[in-house]
Formats: structure tokens, C-alpha cells, sequence
């Protein structure tokens, strides 16, 4: 099921199905999955996890063994914004809401994590209030209170300190005009945004009505943060913990190990049931080597969760032992290719459209392992698990192999007949986006279109380089390999942060590439419409605009082999996470 964007009636009946969904809040991690067996031991099958919980136990103990093939963006709550992290973190932070645990299309629901329950709306959706539980503790065993959730939503609002975080609650909440940040202006009062009005309540305050805000606050920027032990763009490294395990060390870039927090209780989160005693993460270990180490059981998670690289594939499919330890979703995500107006002649939409034409979508879905491993070819943006999406075409080709003679005709229209030079960047450090950056740089030199390729770390890809406005602007880039999941499941979920020119600030950019009034206009009208199908045709109009721009190329609509650790218990693709639940999982 999924959530209905109606306003004061939907959050008591939203509530009601949530509650209803999860039997009240237990046992929500306990349906076991048709193909497996259950217990220890249970049988491998294909899909086991995609549909019910594989290898289900309750039996607390042992060490979760995981791996990054990069360097984490940030474990600061306020500072986070990879689909791993929001998934990850919820071990040692808890938030307002969260997505409910477990398969099924119930993950895509949310459920009271924090508060006690959904929020409810006022003044026609334009204020939104949480109650949260008592008896919440820190690691410390200090108190969790309203004060510390308000506090840790008006730092994230720092986009310079926290660069990586979402922006959503800057753009919706009714910030003072002279607050610019927790650090910068410690004496501004900020309580027309947000404020604890006591110790048990939270109040955000909209400039507009909006439905989904029960969706935004089940991300970490609603995590508490104790004001006392803030550190500023220091806290990542030593975060305080709210929710099961907490920090044991921490070697920023190398690794860092949790242990089970104390002070938590269980009795006020029954959500996660927090089986293993340790969590050991490795990072910047090589996502091949990653996979292999997965296969062979040194590994029992892959934290990235995108899927295995195309060097494993080749092992992997046609093996049916090692298949049959596989999950192959469909996710709601699109792999993509940023078109940057930046830079001559780009800022040219016929420069952009022969790209669009010249592209080889085959060899692009290719790159990202085939339709098993990569997923269907893309030729818009809203994946089709998305609310309403529908599938159209502006650029297409008899093979999808691209349209040579309409990409030297829009190279002529934007006075380039011979081609032009420009620079695409990609993740270094992950396989399939360099295989994607070669593939455009052949393709796109059939019409003289020459690419320098240039990648750069995951870590600091958005912040430092390609989400970066002065080094884009500075480096010629113009092309920059992209992925992006939906933060709920409807247009704005999916499209606002990747399409709304009103979000671009200096750096830590996931839109460099949309800037267009029209396509602003649009999403504003569409967020505050009311009626739901109403709602979801201005978002098709959304997409239909940025593709006659041409500012995103597609690639793939998402599919993702994902390989069940030797040894994991409690095994399930979440659809609100895309990836399998992290806090389910125990060890045998």
C-alpha cells in the first residue's frame, strides 16, 4: 500500500493502516519467506528476500561483518544523503517516523519510530506536530527530549558545515529571514520553523501546505542531537547515539566498529530488534574485491546496496549455487547522466539534444550490468514505481542505439555541425559508472562529440567536485554520471531534489543540470495540489519538461543483484530503503 496525499483526514487513516500493517507495532520481522525453510540453514532460492524474510530468527549474538567499497559522505545525521546511509543509521539513530521494517509493499509506508504516533496536520497543512514517546535515551543516559529533535533540524539547516544533507525542511519550513544557522547566528530565534513546545512535543511550521511530511521526517536530519555535545562539522566523528548500538571506534576513511548501546530500550522501539552484539565496517575496500569477499563469505554485507559489479556477474548468474543466494528487485531509482548547462555550447539545448540523440542506451544499460543486474532502458525520468509515472519517449531510435542523423542535425542547430569537446565526470570508485563513462565517450564521438572522462571519490563526489558550482564551472564539466532512489514514492519524492533550480547552493549539489523556470513553476503547482490523480499528471508534466530540455539523460530504470551474506539471518529488500533492511539483520 501506499500512502494517500490528503491532508488532515490522512494522517489518523495512515496511521491506522500502518498500525494495522504491523500488528500494532510487533512482529514485524518475523514473516518468514515462502522459498526458504527457515530457521539456520534455511534453503537458498532466488528472490527468497524480495517477497518475505529469509532465514528468519530472533537469536541475539555474533558479529555483523560489512564492507564500503568508498569512504562514507558523512555518519553525521544532519550532514548524510546516500540511501545506504539512511539505511545504516538507523542503527545508531532514530528518527520521528521511519519506513516500516521488513518486504513487501508495506515497506513503503511509514511508521512512528521516535514519536508516538504519525504527525498531525493543522492550519490547513501548514503545521505539523509530533509527540514523542517517553523513557528515550542517549548513550549517555541523558534524556531524549522534543528540545533536542528541534535543535538537530535547525543545525542541518547550515548547508555550508553539513554540505551533504537534504534540503527539504530549508525549503519548506518558515525560517527566520535572518537565520543562517545554528553556528552563525546562535541568538536568532528559530521557533517559526520549528520548535519544542515542551519536553514531549515538536512543531514544524510550513510556508505552505504539504502532505508528505510524514515521509521527511523519517530522515536523519530529525535524528536528536544533544546541543551540549555538539561539535559542528566535527560530530561525524563522534555522533551520539539514540538508538541500539553505538560507537566503539571510529577511523574516519578506514573503518569503525558499533557495540550495542545500553541505554536503549527495546520496550520503546519495536522496530528493531537489534540481533547482532557487533557491527565491523571496512571502507574504501575495492567494490570487485568487495563482491568477492561477499561470494566467498569474509563479508556478509555490501553497504552501498546498489547491486554487484559486472565483474561478479559473469560468476554469479550462471552458477546456480550462487544465484540461488541472489535478490534481483526492481528499486525505485534511475541511473542517469546529468546534462550541465553550465559551459559552452551545453548551454545550448540543441548541443544538449544531440547528446540526448547520439547516446547508445544499449551500451549505457551495458555498463550497468544488462537488464538482470542494471535494469530496463530509461527514457524518461520517474521509474515506474513511482505514483502515477508513465512512460514516454522524445529522443527515440529504431535499436536504441541512438539516432546519429538527429544528433548531427541538432549539432548543426546549435552551430557545432563538426562536434565539440566537453568533460564527463563519474565515481572512480564505482566500476559500473566508469564502464557508463567510457560507453558515452565512444557513442558521443560518432558525431564528434569528444569527452575527457575524469572520476573522482563517492565521498566527496557532490560536495567537491560534480554537485560543486565553482569546480564545475571552473573544470569544463558537462556530462556527470548520477544515480538517484525516491526519498517516498510519489513525484516530489522523486523529483524535486534533482529538478529544482531553487535548491542549488555552492556545493553539495544533486541538481546542477535542470534550471528552468518552467519546470519550477510546475513543481509548485503540483506539490500543492490537493487531488491525488490531479497531482500525479503535473508530474508527468515535470518529467515531460526536464526531457525537452534536455538536461538529464536517462540510462536505466533500476534492477539490482544483490547477494545474501553466507551466514545472514532476517534477510528482506525493504522497498522504502530500495536495498535489503539493514536493522533486521542477525548472524548465525
Amino acid at each position: 500500500m501506499r500512502r494517500k496525499h490528503a491532508l488532515a483526514g490522512a494522517a489518523t487513516a495512515v496511521l491506522a493502516l500502518a498500525l494495522a500493517a504491523c500488528g500494532g507495532g510487533s512482529g514485524s520481522t518475523q514473516q518468514p519467506a515462502q522459498s526458504a525453510s527457515g530457521g539456520t540453514g534455511a534453503q537458498d532460492a532466488f528472490n527468497a528476500a524480495v517477497t518475505g524474510v529469509f532465514n528468519p530468527s530472533t537469536k541475539k549474538g555474533g558479529t555483523l561483518k560489512a564492507a564500503h567499497s568508498s569512504d562514507w559522505d558523512s555518519l553525521d545525521p544532519g550532514d548524510t544523503y546516500y540511501g545506504y546511509s539512511f539505511d545504516f543509521g538507523r542503527f545508531y539513530w532514530r528518527t520521528l517516523t521511519m519506513y516500516k521494517p521488513g518486504p513487501g509493499p508495506e515497506g513503503n509506508t511509514v511508521v512512528p519510530d521516535l514519536a508516538e504516533s504519525l504527525g498531525t496536520p493543522s492550519d490547513d497543512g501548514k503545521t505539523w506536530t509530533y509527540k514523542i514517546k517517553s523513557g528515550l535515551k542517549f548513550e549517555d543516559g541523558t534524556p531524549i527530549t522534543a528540545k533536542d529533535v528541534a535543535y538537530a533540524v535547525a543545525r542541518s539547516f547550515d548547508k555550508e558545515t553539513f554540505p551533504h544533507g537534504p534540503s527539504y525542511l530549508n525549503e519548506l519550513l518558515a525560517w527566520p529571514k535572518d537565520f543562517k544557522g545554528v553556528y552563525k547566528t546562535p541568538d536568532v530565534d528559530y521557533s517559526s520553523a520549528v520548535e519544542a513546545t515542551d519536553d514531549t512535543t515538536v512543531v514544524f511550521h510550513l510556508n505552505k501546505p504539504f502532505a508528505s511530511m510524514d515521509y521527511i521526517v523519517q530522515m536523519p536530519m530529525t535524528a536528536p542531537v544533544p546541543k551540549d555535545k555538539d561539535t559542528g562539522a566535527k560530530y561525524r566523528e563522534k555522533v551520539v547515539s539514540s538508538g541500539p548500538y553505538k560507537f566503539e571506534t571510529n577511523e574516519i576513511g578506514k573503518r569503525f566498529a558499533l557495540v550495542r548501546n545500553d541505554q536503549w530500550d527495546p520496550a520503546t522501539d519495536p522496530n528493531r530488534p537489534a540481533l547482532p552484539d557487533r557491527i565491523e565496517v571496512q571502507l574504501n575496500v575495492n567494490a570487485d574485491d568487495l563482491d568477492n569477499q561477499i561470494i566467498s563469505g569474509d563479508i556478509q554485507l555490501d553497504i552501498p546496496g546498489t547491486g554487484m559489479q559486472p565483474a561478479a556477474l559473469g560468476k554469479v548468474l550462471p552458477d546456480p549455487a550462487l544465484k540461488a543466494r541472489t535478490d534481483n528487485p526492481t528499486i525505485p531509482r534511475l541511473w542517469y547522466v546529468s546534462v550541465i548547462p553550465d559551459n559552452a555550447p551545453l548551454d545550448n539545448v540543441n548541443c544538449r539534444k544531440a547528446v540526448m540523440f547520439a547516446a547508445d542506451r544499449v551500451a549505457n544499460q551495458t555498463a550497468y550490468g544488462g537488464e538482470v543486474a542494471g535494469g530496463e532502458i530509461a527514457t524518461n525520468v520517474m521509474p515506474p514505481a513511482i505514483v502515477g509515472q508513465e512512460k514516454f519517449d522524445l529522443y527515440p531510435s529504431a535499436d536504441n542505439k541512438g539516432d546519429l542523423t538527429k544528433a548531427k542535425e541538432a549539432l548543426a542547430a546549435c552551430g557545432k555541425p563538426d562536434g565539440f569537446t566537453t568533460t564527463m565526470a563519474y565515481r572512480s570508485d564505482r566500476p559500473r559508472e566508469k564502464a557508463l563513462a567510457e560507453a558515452m565517450e565512444q557513442a558521443l564521438s560518432r558525431v564528434g562529440i569528444k569527452l575527457t572522462l575524469k572520476g573522482f571519490p563517492a565521498s566527496s563526489y557532490f560536495s567537491d567536485y560534480a554537485g560543486n558550482v565553482n569546480y564545475v564551472k571552473e573544470n569544463g564539466i558537462g556530462l556527470a554520471a548520477h544515480g538517484w532512489g525516491s526519498d517516498w514514492p510519489d513525484g516530489y519524492g522523486f523529483l524535486q531534489a534533482i529538478v529544482d533550480s531553487r535548491t542549488i547552493r555552492d556545493a553539495g549539489n544533486y541538481n546542477l543540470s535542470v534550471k528552468n523556470p518552467e519546470v519550477d513553476k510546475l513543481i509548485d503547482q503540483a506539490s500543492g495540489e490537493l487531488d491525488e490523480a490531479a497531482r500525479a499528471k503535473l508530474w508527468v508534466e515535470v518529467d515531460k519538461k526536464v526531457m525537452e530540455d534536455a538536461s538529464i539523460l536517462p540510462v536505466v530504470w533500476a534492477k539490482s543483484l544483490l547477494m545474501r551474506g553466507k551466514g545472514l539471518t532476517n534477510v528482506a529488500y525493504n522497498e522504502g530503503q530500495s536495498m535489503y533492511d539493514y536493522i533486521m539483520l542477525g548472524v548465525e
